[in-house]
């Protein structure tokens, strides 16, 4: 196996590993009140939180800035717990609170914002896995290109489940969106308090 497929292999299985759950967390409550016909919007919130952990995990990786890891592991939650909670206030696109138009620009902002989050704490990852004093280009590559691929199953499996309880099961879709939203915001809650 080639460096650039190890490296690409290990983002994959970093995104996809049932010990690092959070990052999974955050991709199902980004998705949560999205269903398969909404697949433009979905690609460009997924976007949004690409671009934003791709620009810190390069950053991070050149060491042009570096937070703690502490801070980070307290803040990934923080992320989770508040788009989950935003998804509360979301039906069918229009918000609860005020009756007027929800905002998708507000959404994909956050994730932006919380990709950069979330690409420090991959960072610290694979800062772990780098060798010294080697070139990093192609490795932080294959490693970001490998939490796209991982990430692209999440956020395949969570439409196609949504698109089975909404279709088959009949559960109306703000009905699904609150159930998962609410356990996510749940579990978020859980990993924030063991971090603090």
């Amino acid at each position: 196996m080639s460096e650039f497929s190890a490296y690409l292999a290990l983002g994959f299985h970093h995104i996809l590993d049932p010990h690092a759950y959070d990052h999974i967390l955050f991709v199902i409550a980004l998705c949560a009140v999205y269903f398969s016909r909404d697949w433009r919007q979905v690609l460009v919130v997924v976007t949004a939180f690409t671009v934003g952990h791709s620009v810190t995990l390069a950053l991070s990786a050149f060491e042009v800035f570096r937070f703690p890891p502490q801070v980070i592991e307290i803040l990934i939650p923080i992320t989770i717990l508040c788009t989950a909670i935003a998804n509360l206030f979301v039906r069918h696109q229009r918000s609860l609170l005020t009756d007027t138009n929800y905002r998708p620009r507000l959404r994909y902002a956050l994730a932006l914002f919380f990709g950069f989050i979330h690409g420090m704490g991959f960072s610290t990852y694979l800062r772990s896995l780098l060798p010294p004093d080697q070139p990093i280009v192609w490795r932080l590559l294959a490693f970001n290109l490998g939490i796209e691929l991982g990430q692209l199953v999440v956020v395949c499996a969570v439409l196609f489940i949504s698109f089975i309880f909404v279709q088959f099961v009949k559960t109306e879709r703000h009905d699904w969106s609150l159930f998962v939203s609410g356990m996510v915001a749940g579990v978020a809650f859980i990993l924030l308090y063991q971090q603090l």
